[in-house]
């Protein structure tokens, strides 16, 4: 029996969503020919701006049979939080008919990374530098799915009677 699944990987930085396609056949994981390595919006977007973006993204999708896409989730607030263009991005993406968008933090990521490394160096994927974020997510979340989620670790209280 084949099993196959494609997961698109996605990093919002600015006004860019950077993507990585990823496939998995079989418990081996394959980077298939992809035409897109990030879809933009202009610094100003409008509302007819976001429905191309989201047109565009789509048409990807069906295209190349993507099965899910997963993004990597940004901080609200803080020094490294996401600016109101890319949650508008992110949006536009989880409003996608019939789609499958997942949030996966970046402590799921590490964990998943860390329980199932990748065994090639980044550089001999001949993908960009910029799609490295978005390669590690579809990654961590090709490897979620197949061997389940991360164990929970419980904390305990010290001397629970006192």
């Amino acid at each position: 029996m084949v099993i196959s699944m494609k997961i698109c990987g996605v990093e919002l930085s600015g006004n860019d969503a950077n993507v990585c396609l990823l496939s998995m056949k079989n418990g081996l994981f394959q980077l298939p020919d992809f035409r897109a390595k990030k879809v933009s919006v202009p610094k100003a977007c409008s509302a007819s701006d976001l429905r191309y973006f989201q047109r565009t993204f789509a048409k990807l999708v069906e295209d190349y049979k993507i099965d899910k896409v997963v993004i990597k989730q940004r901080p609200m607030k803080g020094k490294f939080a996401g600016g109101a263009i890319g949650f508008k991005l992110e949006a536009a993406l989880e409003l996608i008919a019939d789609l499958e968008v997942e949030i996966l933090s970046p402590t799921d990521i590490k964990g998943s990374l860390k329980r199932n490394p990748v065994h090639i160096p980044f550089r001999e994927t001949d993908l960009k530098s910029f799609q490295q974020t978005a390669f590690e997510t579809a990654y961590a979340a090709l490897m979620l799915d197949t061997y389940g989620p991360l164990p929970v670790i419980e904390k305990h209280k010290k001397d629970e009677d006192e």
